[in-house]
């Protein structure tokens, strides 16, 4: 699905259409989770910026990619992330983006663990034969080091919700701009 197709399915979920009424959008926490994360991706949708670098480097691609997210409209951090994605994919019209929901087919996620757990956002980048040029996810490898030392002290899950909350906001989308940048320059150097 594009991203118009991923958002109209997030609607129906917080709107309780049909979509919202199936596992786990039953549960009422997922629910809540997913009109926050409804809000959070729009106003990043606004209000977010991409860097002058990683646009420039956007602007040098010239060779058709596909960009590949894998996603749920529950996850906290593809609500963070996803529009920084979608916004650097839209920077240049020989890259595609399509969305995929981890907890359905075709499962793709199974191919894409990070350290053996089914993590999500995921993106996967493709060249136009589908060969995989590259990966980035599940968050900011800075935003992975405060979750695994809460983790670790075994922070209640509603301090957790709030310290990643506040790390999103404070860095504004740029450790994942650093990151997708440092992935592309990568990409170019092997091409």
């Amino acid at each position: 699905m594009n991203f118009q197709e991923y958002r109209t399915l997030f609607e129906q979920i917080i709107e309780k259409e049909p979509a919202g009424n199936i596992p786990p959008y039953n549960n009422p926490d997922y629910l809540d989770y997913t009109r926050l994360n409804w809000s959070r991706m729009n106003r990043w949708m606004k209000t977010g910026k991409l860097s002058a670098a990683l646009l420039d480097h956007l602007h040098t691609i010239d060779s058709p990619q596909q960009w590949i997210i894998i996603t749920e409209p529950w996850c906290g951090d593809a609500a963070h992330n996803i529009p920084f994605l979608q916004m650097a994919g839209d920077a240049n019209k020989l890259i595609t983006v399509s969305y995929e929901l981890r907890d359905a087919a075709p499962f793709r996620i199974d191919q894409y663990l990070t350290n053996g757990t089914k993590s999500i956002p995921k993106l996967i980048i493709r060249d136009a034969g589908g060969k995989d040029l590259g990966t980035w996810g599940p968050r900011p490898a800075n935003c992975q080091v405060l979750y695994s030392r809460l983790k670790e002290e075994q922070a209640p899950f509603e301090t957790v919700k709030v310290e990643l909350q506040n790390w999103y906001n404070q860095n504004k989308g740029k450790d994942l701009q650093d990151e997708l940048l440092q992935v592309l320059n990568a990409m170019a150097a092997t091409a």
